[in-house]
Parts: C-alpha cells; structure tokens; sequence
C-alpha cells in the first residue's frame, strides 16, 4: 500500500489547475529589473523586442523613453509606435499612454517603459502598472522595465542608503506575479563612465547626478538589492516547482536553518543560538515542534515551557509550527524538504545531566540519540547540535518528572504522578478483569479462542490509553496466558514447545496491533482536532456573509469564540467619533483596548505587552483600517493554548474575518448613505430647477412693476406720488430685485451641480474683474469700507469672467451682510506656488465678528447660513456656488478667522487685555497657467494696470 503522506493533496491540485486556467487568458508580463537608471534596461527590452519581431511577433510600442539617447532610439526602427492621447490639465497639454487606443489595436505584445510612473490627471488610472493590469486581463503580453528603488517595499530601504525618496512606486505583488524577470546588471565604475561620457543624462544633469544619488556607495548598495530581490523571486519560483513536481530532497540553493524543539529542558539555548546564527548568516530560520503520543501525555508544566520556547522563537524571527506525527525524525525531516530548509539544528544533553541521570546511557544503547535519528533519514541535511544549559538540566534533575507549577504545590506533584500512572493501573485492571472473566468458560472454549480475547484487551487498551499501556498489556497478556492458562496451569513452565511459538506470536500480534492502534486514534485525533479547527471557521465564515449589521457580527463572534476555544470574548467597536467603547459594567482595561485599536497590535495575557492581564486584546485589522477590538477572556487554567502556533493563527484568522465583515457592513451603510444622499440632491435640484424658472417670469414682472411705480409722476400729465407711496414703491422694487437675486442663486446652484455649465475661459485682469463686482454690488456695499490691495505685477488669469466676478460679488456681498455698517472690507491678491503649480490666491477679509468656531467648512454647505436665528436676508446658497465655481476652475476655496490681536492695556491696569476678533477671511485660489505674450504700448499697458490701492466709504 502506498504511503498516504506521498499522495498529492486534492485540493491543492484543484487550485493549481484553477489558477493555470486563468493564467492561460491573461496576457505574459515580463520585467526588465535594474538597480538603478543607466543600466540599459529599456536597451534590453527594445533588443529582445526587436527579435521577436523578426520572429513574426506583432510587437507595437505603447511607451518608451529614450532620454535622448541615439543608441537605445535606433531600436526603435522598424516598430510600430502607438499615438499618445493628448489631454489638457490646467492648461497644459499633456501626452500619455492611450489605453483605449492599445485594447482597440490588441497587438500581440506590447511595450511599456517605466512601470512606476504616475499618470496625469483625468487618466483612467492613476498608475502606469494599474494600466499594465488591465492589458494583461484582455490577453496581451506586455514587456516593462522598473528600478529597484520604486518596489514599495524597498523604497524606504533606498531612502535611507541614498537620501532620495522616490515616490513613483510598485506594489511587491505586481513584481512577483511577473511571468518573467530579467535582471540588467552593470558594474558600478561602468556605469559612473556612462554618466560622465553623457550616455545617461545631459553633462549638466550628469554632475548633479554623480554628486548626488549615484555616488559609487549607493550604486554599490543598490546593486545589491537588486541582486538580492531577484534571488528572493528565484528561490520562490524554486520552491514553487519543488512543490509542484514533489522532489522530497534538500537543493542546496541557499542556506535556511530549521530548529527542533523538544520536551528536554534547556531548549532556550538553542533557539537562541540558532537565532544569531540565522542572523549572522542573513537567512530565514524555522522552530518546529512535533508532538508525538508519547509527548501528548507530558504534564501541563513541561507543555508549557515547550509552547514558551516556540514563542520565543517566533518572538526572535523565526517561523513556528507544531507537528502531529508518529516519529519526531520523520516529521522533521519531511517539514525540511518540504520548506528546503538544508541545516538542522537540535539540542544534545550535556555531559553532567547524562552523568546525573545515568539510566540515559541504557536508553541511548537502544534508541540513538535525535542527531542520529535525522541522520539516519535524512542524508541530505547539515545536523548542528547545540549543548543545553547545565543549569537547566540540573533543575530538571531535582524537579523529577514533575511540572514546575507542581513543584510549588505538594498536592500538585502528587496528582501529576496519579495522573500518569492511571493508564497502567486500569491495564493491569483490565488484564485482570480479561483472566477473570475468561477462566470459567476454559472448559468451553479452546486456547485459540481464549488467545483472541487477550488480543481483544490489548486492542482496547491501545485505543484507549495509546502505545505504553498497549505495550503493558501486551506483555501481561502473555503472562497471565501462560499462568492461568496453559498447562501445567499456575506455574510459568511450559509442557509443549509448541506453546512457546504461541507466546512469541502472541506477543508480536499485541504489540503491533497496540502500535497500529495507538498510532490510528493519534492520527484521528490531529485529523479531528485540524478538521474542527477548519469547520469553526468555515461556518464563521459563512454566518458572518449574511450578516448585514454591527449587532449581527457581536452575537456571531461570542458563539464562535465560545465554540471555538471555550473563551469569553467581548467585541468593542469605535462610536461615531472614531473613539473605542468600552462597556463600564466589565473588567475591561479601557487603556489597554485603546493602546491596541490606537496602535494595532496584541497586548494582555500571552502577549508581551501588559501580560499580567486576564484578558487578550486583538486589533481587528481590516485592509482599510482597524475596525475594532476582539476581548478574550481564557477560562481559568486554560490559558496555554494562546502559545500554541496553530492555535493562536486560528484566532487571529477568526479576527480577520470579523474585522473584514465589520468592514463590509461599513461600507455597505455607506453606501446606502450616498445612495440616499443621491437621490435627496437629485430630488432637491429637479425642485429648484422647477421652482426657479417657474418664479423668474412673474419676478421679473414684478420688477419691472416696481420699476414704473418708482418713475410715476416723473414724466408730464402723470401726477406724482405721495411721500408715503414712493416709499413703499422703493421698498416693493428693492425686495423684488432681492428676491429675484434669490431666486438666480438657485437656478445657477442647480445649473453648477448638473454639470451643464461650460467654461469660457479667457485671459483676464483680475483687477477688472474685480472693479466690475464692487460697481455691481454698489447697492449691498453702501455703508462699507472697501480697501483692494493687489499687486502692480499681478498676472493674468485664464478663466471664465462671468463667474469670477460672480464669486468676488458674492464674497463681497457676504461680507457685508455679516459685519456692521462702518467695518472694512479688504481685498487682496498674491502668486502663491502650491503642490499643483503656482496658483494666484485672492482674500477677502473684514474686521467683524468673525467665524463662529467649527463654522469654517460649514459655511459652504447648502443653504447654511452664518446664524441660525438672523434677520439677515438670504437662503445660503452664496458660498456653496462660489466653491462650485472655483473647483469647476480647479482652484480651491475657503474660510478662516484672522489671527485675533492683544487688545492694548488700560492705562491703570497691568497686562494685555484678552485678545479680540480681527474679522473673518474667505480665500480661493486659482491655477496659474502661462499668459500670453502682449505688445509693450501704452494702450495695453494702461488696460493692464491694476486698480491702485482704493479706499471707499460709501455714505450711510
């Protein structure tokens, strides 16, 4: 019969034949990898391009970048080149990769220089490798180049050797997903030779160049992660085609370090030692223990120091597991070869424990020692042992078989000792109980029967008590075989030789039906404890997809805690304020739960941080962010399996899953919420629609309406109107005129955030634009100060006039709504340099009240207004259709209080005054872009001028 470990594992071959499915549809990528730029990777790749070509290849190139050099631009003839998409960006025209245009012509391979670059604004996609992505998906292969220092997760490494940042990057999975990686290498001194004969850059860049980033340290540096980036994705593709084809042998390829852990004390030692090997040699390290039968009935002690020494490992960097398995040899090696890991290392007892325990050296006479076990089976491994400590060996001696946390309780040693001798006490029972029972049906039956029976017990015992009572009972079955049963009956002489092969075969049968027995129920009971593992969490999984609610996640996480580990748990989610709720009426740590939802990362007990906690704090980390708190609380006596790897990954797979679930159920109320909030904006903008334009006819009736009232009695044969009637004349023609304002606000809100309004963009003078605001608004300025400061060498601005000017009249307007007759308004403007490019920023400003605190935002909703309770007329639509303007430009806008000035002192009194409110300040900012040229006459140069520094005060 075939070994059962050997068979390839279904659902490892479903995958693999599920993941060669969907890669045969996607496109090839292959990567041409350097350390830096100069090295020819774009040579290469137009090199290797070029051939296939010949090869009859429909080769087409999306993009490439020569840098001006001819050699790498001679490969390029002959190759069909893809148009660049042109697109404007504040007044800009930018080329860029047309993506479009690429999956319409589906060329057989395509070109695709600089993977880490940065699309303009208004592409499809923000980067270039996302573009990559999706020529893969539609079936095309793609050939790309990319530096080392834009991997994100070298980027930061780089930044540290050179002192540059890059901010171009490329996540580490499109890197290792590539198809292919060719590594274009160059030698330092060559490639510095290339930068000064100008083959790299322009001379001038050159020398910046080379006294700035590509110093011969840093390319040296570089170089070296390259190289070893390439190998990490070389050894992976190795270990992948070990695993696929099966090879149960060690390569050599690079050196790894496999540590195994064992019950015998002192192990401390040598974790610690394999961990500055792994780090003086610069390679991973694994710490496996395999738990055997015979290790399953070890005491609650040493299990415990066993788990101490794998967190150790893990604690210092190593990859931890534990193994069910019959032989700790076997399962040691097979892991080896399964991981390729070439170096094994375990303990050897020093000469003093051997020396204390002499009975050692009978049980080394028949059993080798773990060296010689590893060595015997596995031919193709290094065995490094490492001597435990005396000191520990030597407490060990002193303790016995007992647990420490048993040495410390008299009672506790004793019951430790009751418990391991009870299974050879019921197999001796029970062998008793056999003979008793049998004895009076020997007349009835013949030795052949009785002999089965026996065979009977031994089986039992082994499902029951595992191989060393099987063993017991195997050797009192014989025994009492003989005494009881063969004759001469009570006496262990045998009368017929015979007899004596049917003790040695009875022997044998009891003892290799017991170790079969007891080697089945271990491997049931791995299998069983793996399966369940499996099924808690299948079904969280599947009880946490329907769940649609918060309240829904809390309840299925208590059950399957509960379920799972026998623990208390407590869910702690954050409230809308993003801060952590903490039930009052528990022993929670609120601190502790804040440091761990604040920080990310595990604290309480099995842990090291805060172990002396009865709870265990999970971060539940979702790919967003983190989404709460998982609390669990072990049952008393039960807290070692937290150091138990397999254990411990379990629960915090079960965190993932809730935190992924929390997530889901997030965004699905926000999307409800933006769905809603939809809708209510698409009700309310159909309804001032409707609303302004059926209004705009009769208001405009009725002003002109008021209009002719006012003018009454002005012309001949029309009497005039009283004092009191002109008056209300005048009253009804201003509230008409507001109204009808009122009403163009809603219009051009609705207009604004339909997206039916287009810009007419022209070049202008801002102070022009601002003259006619201050002559439109001179009615609603009446009573202000107006004060412009604006630079003599202020540029022009390409924008659309109209709504510039709509912006500066409604700012204007707004000021003077909210501040007192008397109080100044000023206007200024500046050349600012932003992230985006040089912008011109425009502030206006007053000396009143100011902002209310919070209200900075606030203000440019719709329909806010600066006080809820106001007689200030107006519906709030002023500012919300400034910012509409002004981002429909790609400018920003907002608002801010003036910093406050320190009252002078009373004469009399000591000490500033408290500092008093400077007024209010609304800016926005407008892109930059290049004026056109004007002729230098007087004419122009008048029209050019700005507005001087003006101060009007308009008669109250």
């Amino acid at each position: 019969m075939a070994d059962s470990s050997s068979r390839p594992d279904p659902d490892a071959l479903l995958e693999q034949l599920q993941q060669a499915d969907a890669q045969a549809a996607r496109g090839k990528l292959k990567v041409f990898f350097g350390a830096n730029a100069g090295v020819g990777k774009t040579y290469a790749m137009l090199a290797t391009a070029q051939s296939l070509r010949e090869q009859g290849r429909d080769v087409l190139v999306g993009v490439v970048e020569t840098h001006g050099r001819d050699e790498t631009a001679a490969l390029l003839a002959g190759l069909p080149v893809l148009p660049l998409r042109e697109q404007d960006y504040r007044g800009h025209r930018l080329r860029e990769f047309d993506l479009d245009g690429a999956l319409a012509r589906h060329p057989s391979l395509i070109l695709m220089d600089e993977l880490a670059h940065t699309n303009a604004p208004g592409s499809r996609h923000q980067k270039r490798w996302q573009d990559v992505e999706e020529l893969l998906a539609a079936g095309i292969d793609v050939f790309t180049t990319v530096n080392v220092q834009h991997l994100e997760s070298l980027n930061d490494v780089v930044g540290g050797i050179t002192g540059v940042r890059v901010w171009e990057t490329v996540p580490d999975r499109v890197f290792d997903r590539a198809d292919e990686v060719v590594l274009v290498d160059l030698p330092p001194d060559e490639l510095l030779k290339r930068l000064q004969e100008g083959k790299v850059y322009l001379p001038r860049q050159a020398e910046r160049a080379i006294q700035n980033f590509f110093r011969k340290g840093n390319l040296i540096a570089l170089r070296e992660l390259a190289l070893r980036r390439t190998a990490d994705r070389v050894d992976g593709e190795m270990r992948a085609w070990r695993r696929d084809q099966s090879v149960d042998t060690v390569w050599r390829t690079r050196d790894s370090l496999l540590v195994a852990v064992g019950p015998a004390p002192g192990d401390e030692k040598v974790v610690r030692t394999a961990a500055r090997l792994a780090a003086r040699l610069e390679v991973p390290w694994h710490a496996v223990y395999v738990e055997t039968p015979r290790l399953q009935r070890l005491g609650e002690g040493e299990r415990a120091r066993i788990l101490a020494v794998l967190a150790l490992a893990q604690e210092l960097g190593a990859q931890t597991a534990t193994l069910p398995g019959q032989e700790a040899a076997a399962a040691l090696v097979d892991y080896a070869r399964r991981h390729n890991l070439a170096k094994v290392v375990v303990g050897r007892s020093p000469r003093a424990a051997r020396v204390e325990r002499p009975w050692t050296w009978l049980s080394g006479a028949f059993r080798p020692t773990m060296a010689g076990r590893l060595a015997r089976r596995g031919d193709d491994l290094d065995i490094v042992e490492v001597p435990r400590s005396d000191a520990d060996q030597r407490i060990r001696g002193r303790q016995g078989s007992g647990s420490p946390g048993d040495a410390a309780d008299g009672r506790g040693g004793d019951e430790a000792v009751a418990r391991r001798l009870f299974p050879y006490v019921a197999t001796t029972g029970l062998c008793a109980l056999t003979t008793a029972l049998t004895t009076p049906l020997l007349p009835y039956l013949d030795l052949a029967n009785i002999v089965m029976l026996f065979l009977l017990t031994v089986l039992a015992v082994a499902m029951k008590f595992g191989r060393g009572p099987a063993v017991l009972a195997a050797f009192l079955s014989v025994l009492v075989f003989d005494f009881f049963f063969v004759p001469p009956r009570f006496s262990l002489a045998v009368s017929d030789a015979q007899y004596l092969l049917t003790f040695l075969v009875m022997l044998v049968v009891a003892l290799v039906t017991g170790q079969l027995t007891a080697n089945l129920r271990f491997q049931a009971e791995a299998s069983a404890r793996r399966e369940l593992r499996s099924r808690a969490l299948f079904e969280l999984a599947r009880e946490l997809a329907g769940a649609f609610a918060p309240e829904q996640i809390v309840d299925i996480c208590d059950r399957s805690v509960q379920a799972s580990f026998g623990a208390t748990a407590r869910l702690l989610l954050p409230d809308a304020d993003d801060r952590l709720v903490v039930p009052g009426d528990s022993s929670l740590d609120a601190g502790i739960a804040d440091w761990v939802f604040d920080k990310g990362q595990p604290a309480g007990i099995g842990t090291d941080t805060l172990p002396s906690s009865p709870w265990l704090y999970l971060p539940l980390k979702a790919p967003m962010r983190t989404r709460g708190v998982l609390a669990l609380e072990p049952p008393p006596g039960a807290a070692r399996w937290l150091l138990v790897p397999e254990e411990r990954r379990q629960l915090d797979t079960l965190a993932a899953l809730v935190a992924i679930a929390l997530e889901r159920v997030h965004y699905i109320a926000v999307a409800q919420e933006a769905l809603v909030s939809m809708e209510s904006e698409r009700l309310r903008n159909s309804l001032l629609s409707a609303l302004s334009h059926d209004l705009r006819t009769p208001l405009t009736s009725l002003v002109g309406s008021a209009e002719a009232l006012v003018l009454t009695g002005q012309g001949p044969g029309v009497p005039a109107l009283t004092p009191r009637q002109r008056e209300l004349a005048a009253s009804l023609r201003d509230e008409a005129l507001r109204m009808n304002a009122l009403v163009n606000n809603l219009l051009d809100m609705a207009r604004l955030e339909s997206g039916q309004v287009q810009l007419n963009r022209q070049w202008h003078a801002l102070e022009e634009l601002l003259g006619s605001a201050l002559a439109a608004r001179e009615q609603a300025l009446a009573g202000h100060r107006i004060v412009t400061d604006l630079p003599a060498d202020l540029p022009l601005v390409e924008c659309d006039g109209v709504l510039i000017e709509r912006v500066l009249c409604n700012l204007l307007e707004n000021g003077a709504k909210y501040t007192p007759p008397g109080s100044t308004l000023t206007v200024s403007a500046a050349v600012v340099a932003e992230s985006g490019g040089r912008q011109v920023q425009v502030a206006v400003s007053d000396n009143g009240p100011g902002l209310a605190p919070g209200a900075e935002e606030l203000v440019f909703a719709k329909f806010s207004r600066g006080r809820v309770e106001s007689n200030v007329p107006g519906v709030g639509l002023g500012l919300a259709i400034c910012r509409a303007i002004v981002e429909a430009h790609g400018g920003r806008i907002w608002a801010e209080n003036k910093e406050a000035v320190p009252a002078l002192a009373v004469s009399g009194q000591e000490g500033p005054r408290p500092s008093q409110s400077t007024g209010a300040r609304f800016v926005f900012t407008l892109p930059l872009g290049t004026p056109p040229r004007l002729e230098d006459d007087g004419e122009e140069a008048a029209a050019a001028s700005p507005l001087p520094p003006l101060a009007l005060e308009s008669p109250r």
